[in-house]
C-alpha cells in the first residue's frame, strides 16, 4: 500500500498508517493545505467557494465528507456536486465562478485507491509551482481555522452533469442532427461509476440507442477500470452479439475514452485523440499537442492539414500549458484523453463522444473502416515496479547516454526516437512504477523493443 504526493494532488490506498496510505488524517491534512493556499492566494476576497465532486468509489463518500468539513472549518464555502465526473467539476468551477475545485477520484486506479485532484479558479489542474506550495503547506501544519461565526457554508447541487451535457451539445462541431440521422447503436461500459449516469444521458440526447453494461454507480468495478484491451473482453463480445455500430468505454472519473469497433476489435485508446483531431482539423485547421508517450499518428494527421504538432511532458497540466503556448486547437493524451479548448482545458470523455460520433456520422463509414484509414502504429505498454534498491535517476541517465546518437528528449524521463519507432521511459506520477512505452510499425517490433529496453534496464539496475 502506498501514498503518492505530487503537484496534482494526493493519491493513495485507503486504510493503513498515516503518511503511508490515504487515511482520514491525510485527507484532512491535504484539504487543509489546499484551503490555506487558496485563502493566501485570495487575501482580499471575503467569501471563497470550492466546487467538490466525486466518482462512485466505495471510499468516495467518506473522503468527500472529510474534505468538505475541513474546508468549511477553514471558512470556505463548499458547492458539493455529489456523484460527478472530473470534467463536470472542471466545467462547474467556471460556471459557478468558484475559486477552485477538488475531485475525489483515483481515475483509472483499482477500487482500493482514492485521491484528491486539485483545480484552480479556471477549472484547470494546478501548475508545478502552485502544487509545490501546497505540498510544502501540508508538511508545515500552518493552518488557521475559522471561528464559529466565520465557518463556511455547504450547498448541494445535483444537476451539474445535466448542465455539462448541455454545454457539450452547444459545441459548434458536435453535429447533433448528423448523429441522430446516423441512428447509431452502441454498447457502453460505465465500469459501475459516474460514467454510467452521464454517458447514457448524453447518448439519449444525441439520439443514439445504448445498450448499458455496468452502469450502476456503486463503485464495485467489475474489471480493472483502466480502459485497455485486456480489460474489455466482455464489452467486445457484447458489441458483436448486439450487432452494435461501436462500443464506448470510459474510466471511473470519465476523463478517458476508448472505442471498440463493430467487429469487437479495439479502435485503440491511442487513436481516440487521433480521430477527434482529424475531425476538428478538417473543419478548423490548427496545431495539436499530445504527450511524449502518445502515438506518432497525431503528428501524421496534423501534418496532413499543414499544421504543427508539438509534444509535451506527461500530465494534463503539462499538455494544457503546451497547448496554450502553441495556440493549439485540440490536444490531449494517448490514454484516450481529449482536451478541446472550445469547451475547456481539461480531458473530457463527453466532449470526445460528441466529436467522435459527429466524425463517424459525417464519414458515413464503419468504426473499423475509420480506424483503418489512419496510419498503423502499434504500442507496447510495460512497467517495472519500483523498489528502494532501484535508482531511477541513474537508470534514465545511463539510457540517455547509451543512445545519445539518436533523437533523445529528456523533458520528462527519457524518450528515444528511432527512425521508425520510439521508446519512452519515465517514473509514473500516479503509481510506484517506471513506465516503459514503445511504439513501432508492428506489434512484434514494439514488443521486441520493449523487451530489449527492459533487459538493458535490468542490467543497469543489477537485477
Amino acid at each position: 500500500m502506498t501514498l503518492i504526493k505530487s503537484i496534482s494532488g494526493i493519491r493513495g490506498t485507503i486504510g493503513g498508517k498515516v503518511n503511508e496510505n490515504l487515511t482520514p488524517l491525510d485527507a484532512v491534512k491535504f484539504a487543509s493545505a489546499y484551503g490555506t493556499w487558496l485563502k493566501t492566494r485570495n487575501k482580499d476576497k471575503e467569501n471563497l467557494s470550492i466546487v467538490l465532486g466525486r466518482d462512485a468509489r466505495i471510499s468516495g463518500k467518506m473522503i468527500s465528507s472529510l474534505v468538505t468539513n475541513t474546508l468549511i472549518g477553514l471558512g470556505i464555502d463548499v458547492i458539493d456536486l455529489g456523484l460527478s465526473t472530473t470534467p463536470t467539476v472542471e466545467v462547474a468551477v467556471t460556471l459557478e465562478n468558484s475559486d477552485g475545485g477538488i475531485i475525489i477520484t483515483a481515475s483509472h486506479n483499482p477500487k482500493q485507491w482514492n485521491a484528491l485532484k486539485l483545480l484552480n479558479e479556471k477549472g484547470e489542474f494546478l501548475d508545478a509551482l502552485e502544487g509545490a506550495k501546497i505540498l510544502q503547506l501540508a508538511e508545515s501544519d500552518a493552518y488557521i481555522f475559522s471561528e464559529v461565526d466565520d465557518l463556511g457554508t455547504y450547498i448541494k447541487k445535483k444537476n451539474f452533469m445535466d448542465k455539462h451535457i448541455d454545454e457539450v451539445l452547444k459545441l459548434e462541431l458536435v453535429d447533433v442532427e448528423a448523429i441522430k440521422n446516423a441512428k447509431f447503436k452502441v454498447v457502453f461500459d460505465g465500469v459501475n461509476s459516474t460514467g454510467g449516469i452521464v454517458i447514457p444521458q448524453l447518448l439519449d440526447k444525441l439520439g443514439v440507442s445504448c445498450v448499458e453494461l455496468y452502469c450502476e454507480p456503486n463503485g464495485e468495478f467489475p474489471h480493472n477500470p483502466e480502459p485497455l484491451a485486456e480489460n474489455l473482453t466482455e464489452i467486445s463480445e457484447l458489441v458483436v452479439k448486439e450487432n452494435a455500430d461501436l462500443g464506448i468505454v470510459v474510466d471511473p472519473d470519465v476523463d478517458r475514452l476508448a472505442f471498440i469497433n463493430e467487429d469487437g476489435s479495439m479502435f485503440g485508446e491511442e487513436y481516440t485523440l487521433v480521430a477527434c483531431a482529424d475531425y476538428v482539423l478538417s473543419h478548423t485547421p490548427g496545431n495539436t499537442v499530445s504527450n511524449l508517450s502518445s502515438t506518432r499518428a497525431l503528428r501524421d494527421v496534423t501534418e496532413k492539414y499543414n499544421k504543427s504538432y508539438s509534444p509535451s511532458a506527461v500530465g494534463e497540466v503539462n499538455v494544457v500549458q503546451k497547448m496554450k503556448d502553441t495556440n493549439t486547437i485540440i490536444g490531449g493524451e494517448g490514454n484516450g484523453g481529449i482536451i478541446y479548448p472550445a469547451s475547456h482545458y481539461g480531458r473530457d470523455a463527453l466532449v470526445g463522444v460528441g466529436l467522435f460520433l459527429s466524425h463517424l456520422a459525417h464519414k458515413k463509414m464503419t468504426c473499423k473502416e475509420l480506424r483503418d484509414s489512419y496510419p498503423s502504429y502499434f504500442m507496447s505498454k510495460n512497467k517495472i515496479q519500483l523498489t528502494p534498491e532501484l535508482n531511477v535517476d541513474k537508470i534514465l541517465l545511463t539510457m540517455a547516454e547509451k543512445y545519445k546518437t539518436e533523437d533523445v528528449n529528456t523533458i520528462d524521463g527519457v524518450k528515444i526516437d528511432f527512425d521508425s519507432q520510439w521508446v519512452h521511459l519515465r517514473k509514473s506520477n500516479t503509481e510506484p512504477i517506471i513506465r516503459i512505452y514503445t511504439e513501432s510499425t508492428s506489434q512484434k517490433n514494439a514488443d521486441d523493443l520493449a523487451k530489449k529496453i527492459m533487459k538493458e534496464i535490468s542490467q543497469i539496475a543489477g537485477l
